[in-house]
C-alpha cells in the first residue's frame, strides 16, 4: 500500500471531528514515512483531505484521501449517502441534535405506525432544505456555527436535496430508528426537525451513523486509532 497516494475508509469515532481523523491519520502516515526514509530529518509534505464532513456527534464512514487522490474528493463528496440513526420524538433542540439542550417536550403516545409511515413517505423525492445554523456552511466568509454559538442568526440559503430512500427500521417511542439514502448536501438533523414539525410533536436527531458514500461502505472501514497502531507495529517489526 502506498500511504502517500491512497483512499482510506475510516469509522469516525463519536465526539471526534472529521478534522481530528485527518490530523491523526496524517500524523501517523508522516511518522511511518519518516521511519522508512533514508534521512528521517527530511521534511515530508503530504496532502490529506476528507470527503464529506461528519458532525462530532455522528459516527460512521469518513473517506480520507492522500496525495494525488485528494483530487477525487469532490467526486466522492458528490455521491449519494446512506445513514442509519434515531429520531427522538416529542422534543426539539436549537441545533436539531444533542449539541444543545432540549427546549420543548410533547406527548407522543397518540402516534401510531400508520401515521409515522405516512410521514416518512412524504419526504421522498426532491425538495428544498435549509442547512442548520449549527453547520459548517459559510455565511459572508464565516462558518455558520461560529455565528450561531455567539447567539447570532446567520441567513442561510435553502438548497435542493433529494431523499431517495427513507424507511423505519424500528419504533420504540419516543425513539424512531431509521435508514435513509439521500443526495449530497442533505442534513439529517434538519430532516429530523422537519419530521417532527410534520407530526406536530417536534423531533431531534439523537444518533447518526453514515454507512455508505457512493460505492464506499462502512463495513470496509477501520478505526483511526487501530490504523495508527497497525502502522506503529509495522515500524517496530
Amino acid at each position: 500500500m502506498n500511504l502517500s497516494q491512497h483512499i482510506f475508509l475510516f469509522n469516525k469515532p463519536y465526539r471526534w471531528t472529521s478534522f481530528d481523523v485527518v490530523r491523526k491519520v496524517k500524523g501517523s502516515i508522516i511518522g511511518s514515512l519518516k521511519k522508512a526514509a533514508i534521512d528521517p530529518s527530511q521534511r515530508i509534505n503530504l496532502k490529506v483531505g476528507h470527503a464529506g464532513t461528519l458532525d462530532p456527534l455522528a459516527t460512521g464512514l469518513l473517506v480520507v484521501c492522500t496525495g494525488s487522490n485528494t483530487k477525487k474528493i469532490q467526486e466522492i463528496q458528490d455521491a449519494e449517502k446512506e445513514y442509519t440513526g434515531t429520531f427522538y420524538l416529542g422534543a426539539t433542540t436549537i441545533s436539531h441534535d444533542l449539541e444543545s439542550e432540549v427546549i420543548k417536550l410533547k406527548d407522543v403516545d397518540s402516534l401510531d405506525e400508520k401515521l409515522l409511515q405516512k410521514t416518512i413517505l412524504s419526504f421522498l423525492g426532491k425538495h428544498e432544505q435549509t442547512p442548520p445554523a449549527f453547520s459548517a456552511v459559510k455565511v459572508e466568509g464565516k462558518r455558520a456555527y461560529t455565528l450561531a454559538r455567539k447567539g447570532q442568526k446567520p441567513e442561510i440559503k435553502a438548497k435542493v436535496i433529494e431523499i431517495k430512500e427513507f424507511e423505519i427500521s424500528k419504533i420504540q417511542l419516543p425513539e424512531l430508528h431509521f435508514r435513509v439514502v439521500c443526495s449530497k448536501g442533505t442534513y439529517i438533523r434538519v430532516l429530523a426537525h422537519e419530521f417532527g414539525e410534520k407530526l406536530g410533536t417536534g423531533a431531534y436527531l439523537s444518533s447518526l451513523c453514515r454507512t455508505r458514500i457512493g460505492s464506499y461502505k462502512l463495513a470496509d472501514a477501520i478505526d483511526p486509532m487501530e490504523f495508527s497502531m497497525q502502522l506503529a507495529d509495522k515500524q517496530a517489526n
